[in-house]
């Protein structure tokens, strides 16, 4: 049995069950033995490695609950033309956002898709995520958006990092379907969930609700006949409009409501009674530059559990760092430090059903651990583009 041993931490950072709060560590070890976390404290022996952390600051490994790491190229272009004065709604409606990376998806051959998906999770692992959630939702038939989860599927079983499949065929409508919107709905009723099903990869449900988008009813339909076929459904909820969708998640207990950037005080008030995760995303509010933020503080002040995501996509949020986003979320959402690293850890991993495997260093836990070439927690958010990392855990190898 492989044993590693960290000593010489300065500072631990995690997420404790027993108190249900952070706790800081110091001057302990942390045993590994295969891909499990077996011991923490002072003294523990000897180890077939050991990882001297030059008491640097120690932290669990990221978890990103939200992305869209499926697709061919970039929107550069796009991009280029906010900064014209063009909104994401201007470049949707005039053909762009979303619908422009279809044809690539369903252009390229898998292997094509394979190679991207890879090189992207080599870069999401170099920055410390050892846990994302994977979206489809760019092919959006039902052919392209098998051969996207398959990808996932493929680039998962051999890669280092821990991909978490989302079908998300609810993300827009494809150019033949954009004068029959109900018709589109129909076919990932009838035909797309039960063949996801079928397939077996896809864990979770996902879809657009935002006007222009998915209607709250067309959502709930999507969401329960998805439930009906064993996925478990998720939200992309207010993000530029108040729309319902928080109330909606509640409804149709979804498990995390994502984006919450226009959500409603009515909104907020159902999320924490239905005990609904909220996944804010400031990366993409940052991206578009927008200034409106998501309420963060009114979210915690009603005691709605909050997830960090960076929400990757080739248009409106090409960014891969965890770290980064706890920067804009102490920054713009006024997080705590704290509580910035328990939402990009142990509370993401709730929102995958996952909080018992992953998000915090605990005996039992996959030693999905972070060694970071800093001292103090304050600094990941100062240091805003510099986040090196001395080493990174994944399932109890040092992978980095």
């Amino acid at each position: 049995m492989s044993s590693l041993k960290l000593t010489n931490i300065g500072q631990l950072i995690t997420y404790d069950s027993e108190v249900n709060e952070m706790l800081t560590h110091e001057n302990v070890e942390v045993a590994i033995e295969k891909d499990q976390i077996v011991d923490i404290g002072k003294d523990l022996g000897d180890a077939d490695q050991i990882v001297n952390c030059d008491r640097k600051l120690v932290t669990p490994g990221f978890v990103d609950p939200h992305t869209h790491p499926v697709f061919l190229d970039g929107r550069e272009d796009e991009f280029a033309m906010r900064l014209q004065g063009a909104t994401y709604e201007d470049i949707a409606n005039a053909g762009g956002g979303i619908v422009n990376s279809i044809n690539g998806v369903r252009n390229s051959p898998e292997s094509g898709l394979i190679s991207r998906v890879n090189s992207r999770m080599d870069r999401f692992l170099s920055l410390g995520t050892t846990t994302v959630e994977c979206k489809s939702g760019y092919g959006l038939s039902t052919d392209s958006e098998l051969k996207s989860l398959k990808v996932i599927d493929e680039v998962n079983r051999s890669h280092n990092i821990d991909m978490v499949p989302t079908f998300m065929g609810g993300h827009a409508y494809p150019p033949e379907f954009k004068d029959n919107h109900d018709g589109y709905v129909d076919l990932i009723c009838n035909e797309m969930i039960p063949a996801v099903s079928d397939q077996g990869i896809a864990k979770f449900n996902d879809v657009f609700c935002e006007n222009g988008y998915f209607t709250a009813e067309q959502t709930k339909r999507i969401l329960d006949v998805g439930k009906v076929h064993g996925l478990i459904p998720r939200i992309h909820a207010d993000e530029f409009e108040d729309s319902g969708a928080a109330e909606l998640a509640g409804e149709t207990s979804s498990i995390s409501a994502d984006h919450l950037m226009a959500v409603s005080d009515e909104g907020i008030h159902k999320l924490a009674k239905n005990g609904t995760i909220a996944t804010l995303l400031p990366g993409t509010t940052f991206f578009l530059g927008k200034s409106g933020y998501a309420p963060y503080l009114k979210l915690k002040e009603a005691g709605v559990d909050v997830a960090l995501a960076t929400d990757f996509n080739p248009g409106s949020c090409y960014i891969q760092s965890m770290p980064f986003i706890l920067s804009l979320s102490c920054i713009y959402l006024k997080m705590p430090i704290l509580d910035a690293i328990m939402a990009a850890t142990f509370t993401s991993a709730k929102s995958l059903q996952l909080e018992n495997e992953v998000g915090s260093i605990e005996i039992g836990k996959k030693a999905d651990i972070l060694v970071w070439n800093i001292e103090r927690t304050v600094q990941i958010p100062f240091l805003i583009a510099d986040h090196s990392l001395q080493s990174i855990i994944k399932n109890g190898s040092i992978v980095s």
